[in-house]
């Protein structure tokens, strides 16, 4: 007599998408497209600084990523509109027996602006990210993005000592790549502890503007007093800030401050923090 055959387990997950637009009217960037499928979404749009900037806040109301999860973000900004895109606290990726994803996928038209700037991803232990981002930007258009990740919760005494971390970015200008990058980090890996990887440092930021800054702004930003270890590089039409820190919270204060004296730099617009940040 055969074996019953087991009943595989169910395991619920969330496949949400979220589709934005932004175009301008007059001198006020407006909402265009405001899509949502599943648990995705944003609040009210906001002019903290005026009506050339629509400022949306991202919304994931589960508050967590879960294996078999699938989030889907797409953002295209309108010739000459700004937009800028926050979220309301970190993005958690918990520990799962499979994959969970996310793919970003941006549009910036000529003479438009997006900011991207979400607040800390946090991925457990024995979670398994998988992360993309394609960013298009046509003529002239502006970018500034960043991105700040922990691995494990160094607070609560975890190690990221299981699972895995992939992400990928893919940023063109005219169809033309010109950044990509690749981050793969699997539970325990030397890399962790290395001094050519992350040091013992659960918690590594980025920061991407385009355009370029003089040598004193240069040496202005590089010259922060924060506790993170972190420096920058100046490439043809593309600022890279990079760090690691012990705390997320302290990666984040670094790239605000960046961000406070880069914007109106390369910008041309005083910088004005989401109050978001401070609840």
């Amino acid at each position: 007599m055969n074996a019953p055959v087991p009943t595989p387990l169910f395991t619920p997950s969330w496949h949400a998408e979220l589709e934005l637009g932004y175009g301008l009217d007059g001198s006020t960037t407006r909402p265009t497209l405001r899509r949502h499928k599943g648990p995705l979404r944003v609040q009210k749009h906001l002019y903290a600084e005026g009506p050339e900037v629509c400022q949306h806040i991202i919304v994931h109301p589960p508050g967590g990523i879960a294996g078999g999860d699938r989030l889907d973000i797409t953002a295209t900004v309108g010739r000459n509109a700004w937009a800028q895109l926050t979220s309301p606290g970190a993005a958690k990726w918990y520990r799962a027996k499979g994959p969970a994803y996310q793919h970003i996928c941006l549009r910036v038209e000529a003479g438009a602006t997006l900011e991207w700037l979400p607040q800390e991803t946090i991925v457990y232990a024995e979670a398994q990210a998988e992360l993309s981002t394609e960013i298009d930007l046509e003529g002239d258009a502006k970018l500034l993005y960043w991105d700040v990740v922990a691995l494990g919760r160094p607070a609560s005494g975890e190690r990221f000592d299981a699972g895995l971390f992939h992400a990928q970015l893919n940023i063109r200008r005219d169809g033309q790549l010109f950044w990509h990058e690749r981050q793969r980090v699997v539970g325990d890996d030397g890399l962790l502890d290395s001094p050519i990887g992350l040091d013992g440092q659960p918690v590594f930021a980025t920061l991407l503007i385009t355009g370029e800054i003089d040598s004193e702004l240069l040496d202005q930003c590089r010259t922060l007093s924060t506790p993170v270890r972190g420096d920058l590089s100046q490439l043809p039409g593309l600022l890279v800030a990079r760090c690691l820190a012990s705390e997320a919270l302290h990666a984040r204060a670094w790239l605000i401050e960046l961000w406070r004296l880069l914007r109106p730099a390369l910008l041309g617009r005083s910088a004005v923090p989401p109050r978001i940040w401070s609840t």
